[in-house]
């Protein structure tokens, strides 16, 4: 299993290797969210190029790299201690990725993130050299100008139903990610994600940690100085980060193109992933 060592925390990741002719692809994923999130956009690409995938500290099989005393604090003292002094940063989690593609040998590659992963994306690309192109998914630039979470959708994932199991309490929290429609078409593949959430997730401190990252992250004031090839693409029905912030990214990245997905939800690469995949090939094969 390769793992690489960011300041002392062991980062997991997967590296696929396709037939080596092209440019690597990096997938950063989400909040809280496993390696699962990104398969449908792997199985595209992973023909023809190598594919890394990491698991973002305290997710998966990465170490959580929060002090041990904290991970063990009842929630309700652990949580405002988290927010105030001991959350990751969006610098912190870009430094992970930069130790992955280190570890892996990778010189140059495709960075695509989504949510969060898209936050570090941005930070990994203004601050290290290996971004070739970036695709930033349902996310945004943080700071005062971007366009917050509503506060609904706020307390749908951060507020559980007490004595809710674990599997209850997951698919309450995705519930705004996914379109309606969706999730009443396809009961059997929500049944699965719930499992490949158990599975896969970050648990309850990591997770903390990782929100306040993205509470704190703000390149908005930086991003005229990315000159990286980027493909933004965000649902225009999205009720985490509103679509309003995939404009706002376009208008600030030099040499930005914005795809709207009519319709999309948060997690519109799972829901529209034939529309996603052909948008994200045919910009990958443009800047090889």
């Amino acid at each position: 299993m390769p793992r690489a060592n960011s300041d002392g925390v062991s980062i997991y990741y997967e590296h696929e290797v396709g037939d080596g002719a092209r440019t690597p692809v990096v997938f950063v994923q989400g909040l809280g969210y496993g390696r699962w999130m990104w398969r449908w956009q792997r199985e595209a690409v992973r023909d023809d190029v190598d594919v890394i995938a990491p698991d973002n500290r305290g997710t998966g099989r990465s170490d959580v790299g929060l002090p041990p005393l904290v991970s063990r604090l009842p929630g309700r003292i652990r949580t405002p201690l988290i927010f105030k002094l001991a959350g990751y940063s969006i610098g912190g989690l870009a430094a992970d990725l930069e130790a992955v593609l280190e570890d892996a040998g990778i010189r140059e590659a495709h960075i695509v993130g989504a949510s969060m992963g898209g936050m570090i994306a941005q930070r990994y690309a203004l601050e290290y050299s290996r971004a070739k192109t970036l695709t930033l998914c349902c996310t945004s630039h943080g700071g005062p100008d971007a366009v917050p979470v509503p506060e609904e959708t706020q307390e749908h994932v951060f507020d559980t139903p007490k004595g809710a199991s674990e599997r209850e309490k997951l698919r309450h929290r995705m519930r705004p990610a996914f379109s309606e429609r969706f999730t009443n078409r396809n009961p059997h593949l929500m049944d699965r994600i719930i499992e490949w959430r158990l599975e896969q997730d970050a648990g309850e401190p990591a997770r903390e940690a990782q929100a306040a990252a993205v509470l704190n992250f703000d390149v908005s004031d930086r991003l005229e100085r990315l000159h990286v090839p980027t493909l933004v693409l965000h649902g225009t029905d999205d009720q985490v980060v509103p679509a309003s912030n995939g404009l706002l990214l376009k208008e600030a990245i030099p040499d930005a193109r914005l795809e709207q997905i009519e319709g999309g939800s948060h997690l519109f690469f799972i829901e529209d992933a034939p529309r996603v995949n052909e948008e994200l090939l045919a910009f990958l094969a443009e800047h090889e």
